[in-house]
């Protein structure tokens, strides 16, 4: 895990997490559970890294994994809850990734009678056990902040975001990021027309477009560092490094690692795969165990620059 995990669980997030497990002891359980995991898709470095945060803690507390991929698909992400449950599994943590409900898959782990734990999405709809993920609006909010700090005469701020255009999280990020932007002296926002689907080379392609269209661009807000490292090559590429700064959200390592070395990526804000799939597991375990826990917990996210990078930059952590 990264060198935040125990900043985090040292500081305020072990604040919350003592009143998420209030009753001490164990309750009827004897940690010796098969826990299954949903995911809906793997094809991201943060869903896989949170995929393999679960197992790791897993193998820490005596607790069995199975783990899906739906690929994508929300319709095989239900066919593969019903298998799970066919396993007869104790209980179901779900990562949504970019979903932005899953009635039929919540549905019938309700119906089994089983706990349902979403880690990082939290469905619009459907009944499930507890939630842990991040602020997102905030997250976007701090970023927006530092890049109000950073073009203080005013400036061109590129969005790139990572789609489908109804999505939560990253709506979330936006938002915060024009909050904290709109009213800012000088400061022009662009939004790119597509999506850059959350990956790498999607970013790129989007940034491309970007830098065609717009040619006094400052500054660039991406939904996820994926994307961002995409547009660093981008901005690389055209010779723009030295005029354009960029601001991702995740804490992905490549990002931590570009911060650290004191490139154009200047910023992102701390969303931890590793973190919260942990926290994920222990919290399922502790509602097998009969202990009380919060319905819905907040994961801090702090804000990452190359002053405090290197205190949460792990190259051997799963994100």
């Amino acid at each position: 895990m990264k060198k935040m995990s125990g900043v985090l669980v040292t500081g305020a997030l072990a604040a919350a997490l003592a009143g998420c497990s209030s009753g001490g002891d164990a309750g009827a359980g004897d940690g010796s559970y098969t826990i299954g995991v949903a995911n809906f898709t793997l094809s991201g470095p943060y869903f896989n890294g949170m995929d393999r945060a679960i197992k790791d803690r897993a193998e820490k507390k005596n607790v069995e994994i199975v783990s899906t991929d739906a690929g994508g698909d929300a319709a095989k992400l239900a066919s593969n809850v019903e298998d799970l449950l066919s396993k007869d599994v104790d209980a179901v943590i779900v990562s949504g990734g970019p979903l932005e409900s899953a009635p039929a898959v919540l549905n019938s782990i309700k119906a089994a009678g089983k706990p349902a734990v979403l880690v990082d999405r939290k469905f619009r709809t459907g009944t499930y056990s507890s939630w842990i993920g991040p602020d997102n609006e905030a997250i976007g909010k701090q970023n927006g902040e530092f890049l109000a700090g950073r073009l203080p005469d005013g400036g061109t701020v590129a969005l790139v975001k990572g789609g489908p255009a109804d999505n939560s999280i990253g709506q979330a990020r936006t938002d915060g990021v024009k909050a904290a932007l709109e009213g800012a002296p000088g400061i022009e926002l662009v939004e790119a027309p597509d999506f850059g689907n959350w990956s790498s080379d999607g970013g790129l392609n989007v940034m491309e477009s970007l830098l065609a269209s717009h040619s006094d661009i400052d500054a660039v807000f991406c939904e996820n560092d994926a994307m961002c490292l995409g547009a660093q090559r981008a901005i690389k590429d055209a010779g723009r490094d030295g005029e354009i700064v960029l601001a991702g959200v995740d804490g992905q390592a490549e990002a931590l690692k570009a911060i650290l070395d004191g490139t154009n990526y200047l910023v992102t804000g701390l969303n931890d795969a590793d973190v919260i799939g942990s926290l994920g597991l222990d919290r399922t375990v502790d509602i097998l165990d009969g202990k009380k826990t919060e319905k819905d917990t907040v994961v801090p996210s702090p804000r990452v620059t190359k002053e405090n990078a290197e205190k949460y930059y792990d190259p051997k952590g799963n994100f």
